[in-house]
């Protein structure tokens, strides 16, 4: 039920989810994801807005759908908010890249987060590039409840 709340919820401005994408960023990688003395409302538009780098987010289903992406994210992919908010995750590698990508993602899975990750991904244009130095991370929020996997992408070049 909760998951379908989160696919069916418009997340760019939805501090619940901002506080469980931030949190879980901080308690496994230690450090915060927007600058310091930032409001929670703040960093939640900051990070959708105007942060220079990109930050995905997909859901829990069979075959995980985005349900956030912040502006530096929909500009790399080339995806609108609406066109990215109902993509499988999987679509966001080429198919000879995703069976990588899945097993990146059960290492995630496994220890919670994982950093330093690079690997190819494909624009909705078919334009290839690689992401370098990624985080991804479990989505856990304060109870324990866990809805998915965010990743955090500093750097990209074309290939």
């Amino acid at each position: 039920m909760y998951q379908q709340a989160l696919q069916d919820m418009d997340l760019r401005n939805d501090l619940s989810f901002f506080h469980i994408l931030a949190d879980s960023y901080r308690r496994l990688i230690g450090q915060s994801i927007t600058p310091d003395g930032m409001t929670a409302e703040q960093g939640m538009r900051w990070l959708y807005e105007d942060a220079s780098f990109g930050i995905l987010a997909h859901n829990t289903a069979p075959d995980p759908v985005f349900i956030y992406g912040n502006k530096a994210a929909q500009q790399r992919f080339g995806y609108q908010w609406e066109e990215l908010t109902v993509l499988p995750s999987r679509l966001s590698a080429e198919a000879p890249e995703r069976a990588d990508r899945q097993q990146f993602l059960e290492r995630v899975a496994r220890d919670g987060f994982v950093t330093g990750y690079d690997g190819i991904r494909i624009a909705k244009s078919g334009r290839r590039f690689r992401i370098k130095n990624a985080t991804v991370w479990q989505l856990i929020d304060a109870t324990g409840a866990y809805s998915g996997q965010a990743a955090m992408l500093p750097d990209t070049v074309d290939v």
